[in-house]
């Protein structure tokens, strides 16, 4: 199950070593709900080597202004605290596949 990241949790998600990858979503976005099964999948098949999350756009205003998100779904790929790779909007499962398995 993908991590439920806030906006006080983020920077304790952020102290890892392993790739981190963040959802950011709203429960009323459309293209949010066909990637939000994606994540899930991701996160279960990803959990030895990332740290898979999502952030709630509509309760998270710090983490949401910390990556400029104006678009969602976005979806952030950060490694050592570094941002290095996004996707905007919503993309398929092999498009993240492809990310997730360049930073691991």
């Amino acid at each position: 199950m993908a991590l439920e990241i806030t906006d006080s949790s983020l920077e304790d998600v952020l102290k890892t070593d392993k790739l981190v990858v963040i959802d950011f979503w709203a429960e009323w976005c459309g293209p949010c709900k066909m990637v939000g099964p994606i994540i899930e999948q991701l996160a279960e098949e990803y959990r030895e080597n990332a740290v898979i999350g999502k952030v709630d756009v509509d309760n998270n205003n710090d983490a949401t202004s910390k990556y400029g998100i104006r678009n969602i779904p976005t979806t952030v790929f950060i490694k050592n605290g570094e941002v290095v790779d996004k996707i905007v909007g919503a993309g398929t499962k092999k498009i993240f596949v492809e990310k997730i398995d360049k930073y691991v």
